[in-house]
């Protein structure tokens, strides 16, 4: 037995090198921040926004919400001057269909993705909720475009819970044109969910981009953001490109809602 002990040993030894060896090691699971539901209760407005839509949500029963950040906040500001006159758009387009406005400014998908989650659409049950989110992603946070992808995933997944008899309306990007980067991104944001929604039978996907370009660049003509005191780069619609964004919409939100289309 003594003569054979050593023998075991370095035969265990091997066995277990083996194993260790065919065994892969834990990967390690990296947080998807995009994809994390992140309150910006710590800024007094955004709270107050919020506590109000709380109280605007349980009050109206909406039957028609629109998810996102400052692009669809902004349908609730009227003019003068007229580029900022969104309201006239949306009581034409939907003043008489119930429809509450759940856009924040400077929300990214993970901000989006914690109202969600925090009674923004508790004990409602609206037709349709039309969802554009992603430009602030890409802004400060830097997030990228397989990011913010899944921070997309997961707001249709909360909204799917959430919201089981409700249609969405997911809506590409908008064009903007801060930076190159910024640019090459949103195009593969918005190849990556024609991808995974053009075909889908739990969404509608819809693209209109192609409205904000002129000659394959961004039409300045369509945004606001240059005619600021001083200038910013164009990355929000003005409110005739948001008319026109709304127009193209109608069509397929009005045979989701199953109403006549309004013009």
């Amino acid at each position: 037995m003594s003569i054979r002990l050593p023998v075991l040993l370095r035969a265990a030894t091997v066995w277990l090198l083996i194993l260790s060896l065919q065994t892969p090691a834990p990967a390690h699971v990296r947080t998807i921040l995009a994809a994390t539901p992140i309150g910006r209760m710590d800024l007094p407005w955004w709270r107050a926004r919020h506590e109000a839509k709380l109280r605007e949500i349980a009050r109206a029963k909406p039957e028609l919400i629109f998810l996102g950040d400052s692009i669809t906040e902004n349908w609730e500001k009227s003019g003068p001057p007229a580029w900022r006159d969104f309201a006239r758009t949306w009581k034409r387009f939907y003043g008489d269909r119930n429809a509450v406005n759940l856009g924040f400014i400077g929300d990214t998908t993970a901000s989006l993705l914690w109202r969600i989650r925090n009674g923004e659409v508790a004990h409602i049950s609206p037709k349709v909720a039309v969802v554009l989110i992603g430009a602030n992603n890409l802004g400060k946070v830097h997030w990228s475009a397989e990011d913010t992808v899944a921070g997309i995933d997961a707001i249709i997944d909360e909204l799917h819970k959430r919201l089981p008899a409700t249609k969405i309306l997911l809506l590409a990007m908008l064009p903007s044109e801060r930076s190159a980067w910024i640019t090459r991104t949103t195009a593969e944001v918005n190849h990556m969910l024609a991808a995974k929604y053009q075909e889908s039978p739990s969404v509608t996907y819809l693209d209109l981009s192609a409205l904000f370009l002129r000659d394959g660049v961004v039409n300045r003509d369509l945004y606001y953001d240059p005619k600021l005191t001083p200038p910013d780069p164009p990355l929000h619609p003005t409110a005739q490109g948001m008319t026109m964004l709304a127009k193209a919409m109608e069509p397929v939100l009005a045979t989701m809602l199953n109403d006549r289309p309004h013009t």
